[in-house]
């Protein structure tokens, strides 16, 4: 267990492992547990560093207003503070959306990315979008974390024999700090750095599971935006990916990232391969 500082703020982080660094960052709500299925597997290969975002898990809690540019900046400063150079960074839902956040604000930090069940932005396009936003914006002020954590764990995890991982989830959520979690949830809504995806050229894999909350086809639309992006859709999964397909998703995560080491490798400028 490691802490390091940015501005003024105590993080918490993770090391696994030797190798080229793959930095992995959780979804709103939760922390490095989010990789408990993939960090073994990675760590084999790989040195693997996991945080927790401000507001989340071990790291501080401060009482401000918390942005995705803020906690790309959290991330940007442990790459600097560990020296690592450029990385794979690998997110899922709201950390998907910081590593969208580095790949138009940092690029140069990033060997590669992986977005998983997420997207470049959260505005609403339409009026059905405005009472969605607006529902879950009232519903997570209203109710409690009890009462969040059981609905979340039935809507990721529906099946009888996915009973554990509801027990996780529910565990789990309750240890969250309210406040910071209602802090996080408005750093997501309105944000959105779609207009500027053409700044991320390094590799991209998008994994999108078939039962996300939000269609393959709205991933299929922006991993067109991007310049060197492609999607893979995963069966029978949830919002939830790493969690209820470890297997599949750790095989598709290790092919990607050995294409990208062993295309840097071979490569006469590999000195260049970050985006």
């Amino acid at each position: 267990m490691s802490f390091f500082d940015n501005d003024g703020c105590q993080l918490h982080y993770e090391q696994f492992g030797q190798g080229a660094p793959v930095v992995l960052v959780h979804g709103l709500g939760s922390s490095t547990r989010d990789w408990e299925y993939q960090i073994a597997a990675l760590a084999r290969r790989y040195r693997v560093i996991a945080l927790d975002l401000r507001g989340h898990g071990r790291s501080d809690k401060p009482r401000e207003r918390y942005s995705i540019a803020g906690f790309a900046a959290d991330v940007a400063a442990l790459i600097e503070h560990l020296a690592l150079g450029p990385v794979h960074l690998v997110g899922i839902s709201m950390g998907g959306m910081v590593g969208f956040q580095i790949g138009v604000d940092h690029p140069q930090l990033l060997k590669s990315l992986c977005i998983v069940n997420s997207g470049p932005e959260v505005k609403a396009r339409s009026f059905g979008d405005c009472l969605e936003i607006a529902k879950r914006w009232s519903l997570s002020r209203l109710l409690s974390l009890e009462t969040i954590a059981k609905g979340l764990g039935r809507l990721l995890f529906p099946k009888p024999e996915q009973a554990e991982l509801r027990r996780k989830i529910e565990q789990r959520w309750l240890q969250n700090d309210k406040r910071a979690y209602l802090a996080s949830l408005d750093a997501i809504i309105g944000w959105g750095v779609r207009e500027r995806l053409g700044r991320i050229t390094c590799p991209t894999l998008v994994i999108g599971a078939d039962h996300d909350y939000t269609p393959v086809a709205q991933k299929q639309a922006y991993v067109r935006e991007l310049p060197n992006a492609r999607l893979l859709v995963i069966e029978d999964s949830r919002h939830a990916t790493p969690l209820d397909q470890p297997e599949c998703f750790n095989s598709a995560l290790l092919a990607f990232l050995d294409e990208v080491e062993q295309a840097a490798a071979t490569s006469p400028n590999k000195d260049r391969q970050a985006c």
